[in-house]
């Protein structure tokens, strides 16, 4: 017997015991769709993760106040946190960076005519969008000559203009904030979430009006600030210019003993995020494994159990002169083609279920991965093959004798 009519067999007997054949190839289907499935999960987990950062800002460090183990000695005079002066001076004697933009932020009440709401207020500097890689959409942001002149202006995010002016022009318009006015002068491009902190609920307003007018302290220390964010003038100088910024405001702050900053470098961050989200695509990957395994296990048993049934049909092809090489084929065969027409369908199920996690979750990132395609249907095709040819020796080895004296 030929090869083609032992597959034109294979493929009658499969189709003829319709759901033997389907209760078969479920174990198959349901890992191949587990195993796309989940690394596709997997892989879109990296790459939101990647973008939560790339929103943050390109090459960007952030400077904070304070550090868990700050016992400081110091000297007099010696700001205990970081200060407006500190921003000026690592933007003139660093030369690894590019930018600096200091914001010092809270939250405040925010109302229009009858519409009152919360939003976080950032008081910044005319650097902020290059730092932080936001654009204006409309109007205009804060100029030097606004944080000199401590111009009472705001920049708008797109959501806290919309809660407050629906589908008006918010440009030209007042705005209260605690219980100061401001006109708007700008509204930002839509920057989304990161990290859990919605950047479009934010309003932009010079950083000398944010601490004069709004928060209403002063420091002998000069303007105290939340943070600084520093760009990088490319990623290879990111390390660099966490260096010097450290020894620098070490030398400024008289700091001998444990730093009163944290310098947090995005680079560093997003290799360990990296390293976390691929050992889950991984993890993952192998339970979903384990799922394919199992169905190639469901495969041999049932080709087992199909054996059971069929002796007297295998006892009688070879009493009219069939091999046991061709009973051997056969049985190998019909495992092949379950393993792969069920690699096939869980594929489908697995894209699919892709499709509707992109579109009907926030996980908008998963992805089609096509090394898991190939992977899945290459690994239920070998499974079938291994687990198949169990039950097929056993059938290639039936006593033609015994088997047609079998009920």
């Amino acid at each position: 017997m030929n090869l083609v009519e032992s597959l034109t067999m294979a493929v009658q007997t499969l189709v003829s015991n319709k759901m033997r054949s389907g209760l078969t190839m479920l174990g198959i289907v349901i890992g191949n769709a587990s195993v796309i499935g989940m690394i596709g999960i997997g892989e879109g987990t990296q790459i939101l993760a990647q973008d939560q950062f790339k929103n943050l800002g390109p090459n960007t460090l952030f400077i904070l106040p304070g550090s868990p183990k700050a016992q400081n000695i110091r000297s007099g005079g010696v700001p205990p946190t970081l200060v407006l002066s500190d921003a000026k001076a690592i933007a003139r004697q660093v030369p690894s960076v590019a930018g600096v933009a200091p914001v010092l932020q809270n939250s405040f009440v925010v109302s229009y005519q009858n519409i009152t709401t919360t939003s976080i207020i950032q008081g910044t500097t005319k650097e902020f969008p290059a730092v932080r890689n936001f654009a204006v959409s409309k109007g205009r942001f804060v100029t030097a000559q606004d944080v000199k002149d401590d111009k009472q202006i705001a920049m708008l995010g797109t959501d806290i203009a919309e809660r407050l002016f629906g589908n008006n022009d918010p440009l030209g318009k007042e705005i209260r904030v605690n219980n100061i006015s401001f006109e708007v002068v700008g509204l930002m491009e839509a920057k989304g979430s990161s990290f859990g902190s919605n950047q479009d609920d934010a309003i932009f307003v010079p950083i000398t009006t944010m601490s004069k007018r709004i928060i209403g302290r002063t420091s002998p220390y000069g303007l105290r600030v939340s943070l600084i964010s520093v760009a990088a003038k490319n990623s290879e100088s990111m390390d660099a210019a966490e260096f010097q910024i450290t020894n620098l405001l070490r030398r400024r702050h008289k700091i001998v003993n444990e730093d009163d900053f944290t310098v947090r470098n995005q680079k560093d961050a997003l290799q360990i995020v990296g390293t976390i989200t691929s050992a889950l695509t991984l993890l993952l990957g192998a339970i979903a494994g384990i799922s394919l395994l199992v169905g190639g296990i469901g495969v041999m048993n049932i080709m087992l159990v199909s054996v059971t049934e069929r002796t007297q049909e295998i006892g009688l092809r070879k009493a009219i002169g069939a091999t046991q090489n061709d009973i051997l084929v056969q049985f190998t065969i019909e495992a092949i083609i379950l393993s792969t027409v069920g690699g096939i369908i869980g594929t489908l199920i697995g894209v699919g279920s892709i499709i509707l996690v992109r579109n009907f979750t926030p996980m908008t990132t998963a992805t089609v991965s096509p090394s898991a395609i190939v992977l899945a249907v290459s690994v239920s095709g070998a499974i079938g093959l291994f687990f198949g040819v169990v039950p097929a020796r056993q059938a290639a080895r039936l006593d033609p004798i015994e088997a047609l004296r079998s009920v």
